[in-house]
């Protein structure tokens, strides 16, 4: 059920509340208005229908106001109940009077019925309005209920929202403040080798230095030693080479007076001989033709001397005397 049938149940039972009503205040009006005017003077028979009119009136204000009050959830204690029960019994008695008093019980019956068609109708519809106003209460409930739902569904996910915006930018913020502290550490770390690099490089540059005058003064120090020891050894090499030199002169002088010896040995020998009989051999011939070279004998003498032809003799001269011309330039060049 929703508020269009609520709104149409409330409708028809007003309506029929209304009809009910209206057609018991008139059939009451037609009903007693006679017994009145019966018990009335005849000079106020007039007033007649005021009666019936005020307990009907009692009814209508019963009716409404129940009715308001039941809309409203609301209740009017004891005597809306008294009123109510009162005004239908005086309707109920004023209907059925006149048929009573004369005994007439089928009209007590028929005049009842308006009277108390008023009097359920009043209380079912009493009861039809509470049970009604309950249900639409209900509804309302079930209503606020639904929209506080929707409305704290609503407020969840814009509290969700929000906290997941909330926690995505303290997330941002925390991840760039990592960032700008990992940048911070980086560009101190990179500042620090940056440094330390440059005192390695300082104390390398330090140390290189140190090295280097140190390796000068080494190569100064070893310079000097092997100037002086360069010096010595030539100093030791020249003495050398003049000890030698003069070990040398002197053998060559020894030799050459061992040659110039076996050379005058030599040349005596050949001058003691004296011509062979015969030509000597050409190696014999070619020694006693050098002995004779060395000794300054002339060509002839050599010649004889050998048993060879004076031109033969002539030309070994020659190549002497070319071997001590070589000789003799190859020591002016040394």
């Amino acid at each position: 059920m929703n508020s269009v049938h609520v709104g149409s149940a409330e409708r028809a039972l007003a309506v029929g509340t209304w009809l009910i009503v209206g057609g018991a205040m008139l059939y009451s009006v037609l009903t007693v208005t006679p017994l009145m005017a019966a018990h009335t003077a005849a000079a106020w028979r007039w007033t007649a229908p005021i009666l019936p009119l005020v307990v009907d009136a009692a009814v209508v204000i019963v009716v409404r106001l129940d009715s308001a009050l039941a809309r409203l959830g609301g209740h009017g204690g004891r005597w809306p109940v008294a009123l109510r029960w009162m005004t239908g019994a005086m309707t109920l008695a004023l209907n059925i009077g006149a048929s009573a008093l004369v005994g007439d019980l089928v009209g007590v019956a028929i005049h009842s019925v308006a009277p108390l068609l008023l009097i359920v109708t009043a209380e079912a519809g009493l009861a039809y309005r509470r049970a009604i106003t309950a249900a639409v209460h209900g509804l309302e409930e079930r209503a606020r209920a639904d929209r506080q739902a929707r409305e704290k569904a609503v407020q969840d996910r814009e509290d969700a929202r929000d906290r997941r915006a909330r926690e995505r930018r303290d997330h941002e913020a925390a991840v760039a403040r990592e960032q700008r502290e990992h940048e911070a550490r980086l560009i101190r770390e990179e500042a620090e080798r940056q440094e330390r690099i440059r005192r390695e490089e300082a104390e390398r540059a330090e140390a290189a230095a140190a090295a280097e005058r140190e390796s000068r003064e080494r190569r100064e120090r070893e310079r000097e030693r092997a100037q002086v020891e360069r010096e010595r050894l030539e100093r030791q090499a020249a003495q050398k080479r003049e000890l030698e030199a003069q070990e040398r002169a002197e053998r060559e002088r020894r030799e050459q007076l061992r040659e110039q010896e076996q050379a005058a040995r030599e040349r005596a020998a050949l001058l003691a001989a004296g011509p062979p009989p015969e030509k000597l051999p050409e190696e014999q011939a070619r020694a006693t033709v050098a002995a004779a070279f060395n000794a300054g004998l002339p060509v002839r003498v050599a010649a004889e001397l050998s048993g060879w032809s004076v031109g033969w003799a002539s030309a070994r001269y020659q190549e002497h005397r070319d071997n001590v011309t070589a000789a003799a330039l190859e020591g002016a060049a040394l």
